[in-house]
């Protein structure tokens, strides 16, 4: 049992009627759900993380990787511990619009980012994919980046199903380091 826990439920002001969940708050969450940033336009000048992510130090902007045309960097909004992204530097919405140097620079670091999680984390199997477009689910529509999701064996517990909640076991500046540490070397 954690630290201050007990089995026995208690009153939490707020939560609605008191029954006998516990409850694990995740208001980080919230900045997703209300479009924390979000661009306000699809240009490159309209707000896009995307776009401003590259200035920022590794550190600041969770960039695990640079090349020469596209970058990975941890999702800020993560679906399992090590969720990164390859991006391009170029603001471009559209898959077809990439240049071939782009199209082989993302496959590359796609395939360095799953070799870096397997060994810092001991990754069973990947979720690989972007999506292209607003109603395809794309959040960040008008600048194209390609999820890597890392998967384990049980890793969808009853967490999301039932609690509507992923926990993740550990920061994200620290995941960062581990897999920043782990990327091979063409």
């Amino acid at each position: 049992m954690l630290h201050n826990m007990t089995s026995e439920p208690e009153q939490q002001i707020g939560v609605g009627t008191q029954d006998a969940f516990q409850r694990l708050w995740t208001p980080h969450r919230m900045a997703y759900i209300q479009g924390e940033n979000k661009p306000t336009g699809p240009g490159a000048d309209d707000g896009c993380p995307f776009c401003s992510i590259p200035a920022k130090s590794d550190e600041d902007g969770l960039i695990v990787k640079r090349g020469e045309q596209v970058y990975a960097v941890l999702n800020l909004y993560p679906y399992n511990g090590g969720h990164l992204m390859v991006v391009p530097y170029r603001h471009v919405a559209d898959y077809t619009d990439l240049t071939d140097p782009e199209t082989a620079e993302l496959g590359e670091l796609t395939k360095q980012a799953m070799t870096a999680l397997r060994t810092a984390s001991g990754a069973h199997g990947f979720n690989i994919g972007m999506n292209q477009g607003t109603v395809a689910g794309a959040g960040i529509a008008a600048h194209l980046h390609q999820h890597i999701v890392p998967r384990w064996g049980g890793d969808t517990n009853f967490m999301p199903v039932v609690g509507h909640t992923k926990v993740l076991p550990q920061l994200l500046a620290d995941t960062r380091k581990m897999l920043s540490e782990a990327w091979p070397t063409p």
